[in-house]
């Protein structure tokens, strides 16, 4: 199924208030937890600036400090 298919239809003169029916409206529900999980763990990467702004060291580095910044968020997940 494409995601167009859960968009409401545009407003007609022959159906004024569109509806979604209940399935599309679970997918919305179930898409948006799951797009509001994403959004919280970037806004804590981002914490970082390593992550939020440019970086300026050295590129072989970046990826042991990236790894070791997503460690901090995995180990602070496993405690919560």
């Amino acid at each position: 199924m494409s995601t167009s298919h859960f968009k409401k239809q545009p407003k007609t003169k022959s159906n004024p208030a569109p509806k979604l029916t209940a399935e599309q409206k679970q997918f919305n529900s179930n898409h948006s937890k799951e797009r509001v999980e994403i959004e919280h763990t970037f806004a804590y990467l981002k914490k970082f600036k390593i992550i939020a702004e440019k970086y300026r060291n050295r590129r072989r580095k970046f990826k042991l400090r990236f790894n070791l910044i997503c460690c901090f968020y995995n180990q602070d997940l496993a405690v919560v």
